[in-house]
């Protein structure tokens, strides 16, 4: 599905990335303001100071808030256009997109900017209206700007990761459903290790440093010390905790993901993309991961479309074997199979009545040869085929395994034959020949272009014996070498010596007892 399609209406994902900060940003006010006119309040020493603290905060918010929310309202919304753009289906000016892709994974750190800078503006206004209302202790000059100090990390740190999670859930699906956040020119995505180190700062550091503040206080009036501590304690770490539950979303939903993909590649399926956008090193991560995924389905649908071409178990035995050029001497069984007279009886047919008819006898005997049998289609020769018994470490008494094939395929040639009689069309007839002997099999050919078959004396002797199938008038033949290897030989018939092109002697063959008329033909 369109990544588009799933993320929210864009005037909703454009509010709650606006509202994102809001929250933490007056908690951490109201946190400051009780704060100081608890632990800070003392400090001031006189009434006047203490009201000039409280008109001075009344003040600054009332100021600083609507011009830091409108800085913040612009840079959000200023994305709007594109991102309605996109999610209406059409395309937006490339520049603009650009932009806005680079504004949108920089809004984190443009409300800790906005943020900070108002947070930080405290200490010099907050010190300069006191000092004008009276002489200030000299605690006071270091522990107030501390404590704005702190609230303002963990303030901002809340808000950056607040945006950042409203920014991926949805502005991220519509800007990058077809770009990689990752690789955006000018996007400022923060590390790993920044998100840790900013952890361990508002988790850790943040609550102590408040909680040692407390130690050079003078004691607040009418307070506990003791249960002050706790309370401010108690407070710092909640803001901790959150800041630690947003970063573990931040981190654990892309392991989570990648995770659950890997497992899935594990087990076999290649569909499991990684659907999430991602500008830090998690996006890289996921983008590799997602590019290796569609490296595989190439590689598997070559795989496939590879074992159509050349047969599903000659691509095995190629994929196992060293690609190049290069062959091994094995003793194989070799058995060629031709179809009888094929050139006169489809001299008058269509082209594609002629296709027809042969696909579906290659559709049987393919059956019968690689999925009953454990023979290879090596190759396809017109109106025949070349088929290879004992290639493979697990391949035993493979001229048994042959011989059974050239029985299953003369059966299955008759019931072929029987359906095309009932179709009105001529039967089939073919010859068999088999033999069995010692032969390079492997990949010849140039560097460019490979052959994955068997060369020698035995496969010319093989198709030769097929010849001869027509001479003596059996659809079945094989040579004595075949014989030999034979574990049962009770039903061969053995033949008078037969003259083969090619060798010196006549070669003893056998054929199937009683099978004069087992060619296929009724």
């Amino acid at each position: 599905m369109d990544p588009a399609l799933k993320a929210p209406p864009p005037r909703f994902a454009l509010a709650v990335t606006a509202l994102a900060p809001v929250v933490p940003q007056l908690l951490g006010t109201a946190f400051n303001i009780w704060y100081n006119l608890a632990v800070v309040g003392p400090l001031l020493g006189n009434e006047a100071l203490k009201t000039r603290f409280l008109q001075t905060c009344i003040v600054y918010n009332a100021v600083v808030y609507p011009v830091a929310l409108y800085l913040w309202l612009r840079q959000v919304f200023s994305l709007g256009p594109v991102v309605r753009t996109l999610h209406g289906g059409r395309e937006p000016d490339a520049a603009a997109l650009l932009k806005a892709r680079r504004g949108t994974i920089n809004l984190p750190w443009r409300i800790a900017e906005i943020s900070g800078a108002a947070w930080l503006l405290c200490v010099p206004v907050f010190l300069i209206s006191l000092g004008a209302a009276g002489s200030l202790d000299r605690q006071l000059l270091w522990h107030l700007p501390i404590s704005f100090l702190v609230s303002a990390f963990i303030s901002v740190t809340n808000s950056f990761f607040l945006v950042e999670l409203a920014s991926h859930w949805g502005l991220f699906p519509v800007l990058f459903r077809d770009a990689r956040a990752d690789l955006t020119p000018g996007g400022r995505a923060l590390s790993l290790r920044g998100r840790g180190l900013l952890w361990a700062i508002s988790a850790g550091i943040c609550p102590i440093g408040s909680l040692l503040l407390l130690s050079f206080a003078p004691p607040a009036p009418g307070t506990d010390p003791a249960w002050f501590a706790v309370f401010v304690g108690t407070v710092g770490v909640a803001f901790g905790l959150c800041t630690a539950l947003m970063i573990s979303r931040l981190v654990s939903e892309p392991i989570d993901q990648l995770r659950a993909a890997a497992q899935g590649v594990s087990e076999g399926r290649l569909d499991a993309n990684v659907d999430l956008r991602r500008a830090d090193e998690f996006g890289l991560l996921i983008a590799e991961f997602n590019h290796m995924l569609h490296e595989l389905r190439e590689k598997e649908r070559l795989r496939q479309t590879f074992g159509l071409h050349v047969g599903r178990k000659t691509a095995e035995q190629i994929l196992a074997r060293d690609p190049g050029l290069s062959g091994v001497e094995q003793l194989i069984t070799i058995m060629f199979v031709d179809i009888r007279s094929f050139t006169q009886r489809t001299a008058n047919l269509p082209p594609g009545e002629t296709v027809r008819m042969l696909n579906e006898f290659l559709r049987v005997m393919v059956d019968v040869v690689e999925t009953r049998h454990n023979g290879i289609i090596n190759k396809f020769l017109g109106d025949g085929f070349m088929a290879l018994f004992g290639i493979g470490a697990d391949a035993t008494h493979h001229s048994d395994e042959a011989l059974t094939t050239g029985r299953d395929l003369l059966s299955a040639l008759e019931e072929l034959n029987r359906s095309s009689i009932r179709e009105g069309r001529e039967a089939t007839a073919i010859g068999i020949g088999i033999h069995t002997g010692a032969a390079i099999v492997g990949s010849i050919g140039s560097p460019e272009r490979l052959e994955f078959t068997a060369i020698g004396s035995a496969v010319n002797i093989a198709s030769r014996i097929e010849g001869l199938t027509k001479t003596v008038q059996r659809s079945l033949l094989l040579t004595e070498a075949t014989a030999q290897h034979l574990l049962d030989k009770t039903a061969l018939e053995e033949l008078p010596p037969q003259s083969v092109r090619g060798v010196d002697r006549p070669m003893r063959v056998y054929s199937l007892r009683d099978t004069s008329r087992s060619d296929g033909s009724p």
